[in-house]
C-alpha cells in the first residue's frame, strides 16, 4: 500500500474517532434534554418544582465527546509509528461504540427524567444505570487507546 494512503487512512481513523462519538452525544443529549423539557412542563402543570437535576441526565451523553476527543489525540500522535489500517479500524470502531453510548445514554436519561420528573425519587438508581452505559464508552476508548500503543 501507498505510504501517503496509509497515512490518509490512519487520518481518517483519528477523525472518526472523535467524528462518530460527537455524534452519539449529540443525539443522545437532544433525546434526553427533550424529555427533561417535557418532565418541567409536567412539573410546571402540577404546580411542582422543576428538578434542576434533570440536567444531569440530559448531559452525560457529552462526556462521550471528550472520549473521543482524547483518542483522536492520541491516535493522531502515532500516525507515523502504527500501521495506517490499525489506526484507522480502531478509530472508526471505538468511535461508534463510543457513539452508540451516548445514544443509548442519551435514551436511558430520558426515562430517567420522566421517572424522576413524576415521582421526585430514585434520583441516584437512574444516575447508576447512566455510569453504566459510561462505563462501555471508557473500556472503548481505552480498547482504542491499547490498540494504537
Amino acid at each position: 500500500m501507498d505510504a501517503q494512503l496509509t497515512k490518509d487512512l490512519a487520518t481518517v481513523g483519528c477523525y472518526a474517532a472523535i467524528g462518530f462519538s460527537a455524534v452519539g452525544s449529540v443525539l443522545g443529549s437532544c433525546i434526553a434534554g427533550s424529555a427533561a423539557i417535557g418532565a418541567w412542563k409536567k412539573c410546571y402543570l402540577q404546580n411542582k418544582p422543576a428538578q434542576f437535576l434533570m440536567l444531569t441526565f440530559a448531559g452525560a451523553p457529552l462526556a462521550q465527546t471528550i472520549y473521543g476527543l482524547i483518542l483522536m489525540i492520541v491516535m493522531k500522535g502515532k500516525l507515523d509509528s502504527q500501521p495506517g489500517v490499525v489506526i484507522m479500524l480502531a478509530g472508526v470502531f471505538a468511535g461508534l461504540v463510543i457513539g452508540f453510548s451516548a445514544l443509548y445514554q442519551g435514551k436511558c436519561g430520558a426515562s430517567a427524567c420522566d421517572a424522576y420528573g413524576e415521582t421526585g425519587k430514585g434520583f441516584a438508581n437512574y444516575l447508576m444505570i447512566i455510569g453504566i452505559i459510561e462505563t462501555v464508552a471508557i473500556f472503548a476508548m481505552v480498547a482504542g487507546l491499547l490498540i494504537v500503543s
